[in-house]
């Protein structure tokens, strides 16, 4: 009896001998790399890869299960073997017997996929700083990378877009179908009810759907107002350019809606904007538009895969070095929102990082957020003074190269361990020029306040030592939003973490420029922004002792500047927007300076007093942060 026990188990153990020892040697084959193929690689710009069976058969069994747990056992074997003699795991079973560098290079895309989050964002590192590599082996990292590769090394510096593969083939557009018509078939699709009145009015403008259209299409007059496409020259034929512009335009506001985002995917839209992203490159508004909404829909993690499917993550790295600062924005923001790697904030539409936009080792101790006022935007308000060259030819000579965006190049050198913020939203001095006419009480600061702490809220601000820096009415809504911050539980350590603020020309007691727009209402019709700045309104007089009650129990620093000259509103109509004594918020330093409203934020270059005063004060109220 037992000298069976002994045939039958001496027979399994032997079976089973045979059976890992013939399991292990058809690992070692299957991972053998063909060193011919990289060969052919070095002459043709893509890989080699085996065909996979498509009998499901293949995969079923106990067999195909006894080889998964097999070799699922030998590479434990072997890791373990790794670490106890502290040396590197190899991962291929046979000895490899290409160059150095091509098993370095397929080391660093197999640890790009380690669950290892530090050791993953290592080999990212050291993929996009190295140099050396051969043009085949570019594409061999386009063709291999994983989405979470591609995505980290479009937001490393200097990084070689060879890395990533160009857009895929767009499939060709029916022979009596115009890129317009696309466009329009798109929007119908989107829901058209309950729908935000933004939405709805660039919709509606973009479907032609008011009577003005016909008048065009037979030759007359778009539309007068402003609300409307422009007029056109010919009288006769709107631009493509103008109508795909509008198109985009509404594309925009439904992007800022989660559940139309989905309906775009699903419509194909985002092979339809890479076309017209392709063929309008000389239209940097056009392409703008479309980046922008990339970044919106790049907010929901569900739509990463078919973002980089359509091909937009070598669209992203080349616009983000671009040398315009507003089209690298844009493109930061989008992957920004999606390397969920590294980022754990988002980005929501009208919030800009304007430094670091790449991955840094520089560990980021406070945020200084940027609020621009009336007519103004996230990178213009911001932009070194405009020179006349031509009239000041020896202030031009040798000197450095000029600034988009202060905050972005100055600021940032100077202070590399600060997230740098700006926010944009739209602001109008008359209903006449309203980009969207929608009820007043949507531009009043009470609402864009609320509108902007959600925003900011998502982007993070408030969980690091924060200094605000404001121009004109942007300084009202500063000081609104920390009011109401104030009031709100979930937002009490955006109040508790601001460490000052700086004011430029922020009206607090009121603005001529309301009493002039006031006066002259019947031709300029006054938006709500403006009216809410006339000089001593009960409002502003209310916010200011909230604000002052606050500043003075939280000990915030503060640093006014106000113009004294006065700003050219008109060909013929000069007016000192912002006076001293409404610039004078109570507390605080107040340094009057011989500029106007618009340059009072502009400084002329780097070591102009404007600009070294502000620098000096943000690193004073943060010098614990940056002591370092």
């Amino acid at each position: 009896m037992i000298g069976k026990i002994a045939k039958v188990t001496g027979s399994l153990i032997l079976g089973g001998f045979v059976f890992i020892t013939y399991e292990v040697l058809s690992l070692k084959k299957l991972l053998q790399i063909d060193t011919q193929a990289l060969h052919q690689e070095k002459l043709k710009s893509y890989i080699y890869v085996h065909t996979a069976s498509l009998n499901q058969s293949e995969y079923q069994g106990i067999i195909y299960q006894a080889r998964k747990e097999i070799h699922k056992v030998v590479r434990k074997i072997l890791e373990t073997e790794a670490k106890f003699f502290r040396r590197p795991f190899k991962e291929q079973f046979s000895t490899f017997d290409g160059e150095d560098h091509e098993c370095a290079l397929w080391l660093l895309l197999k640890r790009t996929q380690s669950e290892d989050k530090e050791v993953r964002l290592q080999a990212v590192q050291d993929l996009a700083s190295n140099s050396h590599w051969h043009g085949y082996q570019y594409g061999t990292v386009a063709q291999t990378c994983d989405q979470r590769t591609a995505i980290g090394l479009a937001r490393s510096k200097d990084i070689n877009l060879r890395f990533f593969l160009p857009p895929p083939p767009l499939p060709k557009i029916k022979n009596d179908y115009t890129i317009e018509d696309e466009l329009r078939l798109l929007l119908v699709s989107l829901p058209q009810t309950y729908l935000d009145p933004c939405v709805q009015h660039f919709t509606s403008l973009a479907l032609r759907e008011s009577s003005q259209i016909l008048a065009a299409q037979r030759g007359g007059l778009w539309c007068f107002g402003g609300n409307g496409l422009p007029y056109c020259e010919t009288l006769s034929k709107i631009p493509s350019e103008t109508v795909e512009l509008f198109c985009l335009q509404a594309l925009v506001q439904h992007s800022k809606v989660s559940s139309h985002c989905d309906k775009i995917e699903a419509k194909g839209g985002l092979q339809l904007l890479q076309r017209i992203y392709q063929l309008r490159k000389d239209s940097a508004k056009i392409q703008r538009n479309i980046i922008r909404i990339i970044g919106n829909m790049a907010l929901d993690e569900r739509l990463h895969a078919s973002i980089v499917r359509a091909g937009w993550i070598s669209v992203l790295a080349e616009v983000m070095k671009s040398p315009h600062v507003i089209q690298s924005s844009h493109a930061a923001r989008a992957l920004a929102n999606l390397d969920r790697d590294t980022v754990k904030e988002k980005y929501l539409d009208g919030v800009y990082v304007l430094h670091p936009q790449y991955r840094s080792s520089q560990p980021i101790r406070a945020d200084i957020l940027f609020v621009h006022g009336l007519l103004g935007a996230a990178f213009k308000t911001w932009r070194q003074q405009d020179i006349d060259r031509h009239l000041d030819k020896k202030a031009s000579e040798g000197q450095e190269e000029y600034s988009q965006c202060w905050p972005k190049t100055w600021l940032a050198s100077d202070c590399p361990a600060l997230r740098v913020i700006s926010v944009e939203y739209d602001t109008d001095l008359s209903d006449w020029k309203a980009k969207c006419p929608v009820e007043a009480h949507r531009k009043s600061i009470a609402y864009r306040s609320n509108e902007l702490l959600d925003k900011l809220r998502a982007a993070g601000i408030g969980d690091r030592p924060l200094v605000w820096v404001s121009h004109s009415m942007g300084g009202l809504l500063v000081k609104k939003m920390l009011v109401d911050a104030s009031k709100n539980p979930e937002m009490e350590k955006m109040v508790n973490n601001t460490r000052g603020i700086i004011f430029y020309s922020v009206p607090h007691h009121g603005s001529q420029l309301a009493e002039y727009s006031m006066n002259a209402r019947y031709l300029l019709f006054p938006s709500a922004e403006v009216k809410e700045l006339s000089k001593d309104s009960p409002a502003l007089k209310e916010l200011n002792d909230d604000f002052l009650s606050l500043a003075k129990d939280k000990k915030f620093s503060v640093l006014s500047f106000a113009e004294t000259l006065p700003t050219h509103i008109s060909s013929m109509i000069k007016l000192h927007i912002v006076p001293l004594e409404s610039a004078k918020l109570g507390i605080g330093d107040l340094i009057p300076v011989d500029v106007n409203h618009l340059n009072i934020c502009k400084p002329k270059k780097k070591d102009a007093f404007l600009y070294q005063h502000t620098l000096k004060f943000i690193q004073d109220v943060l010098a614990q942060e940056l002591g370092d």
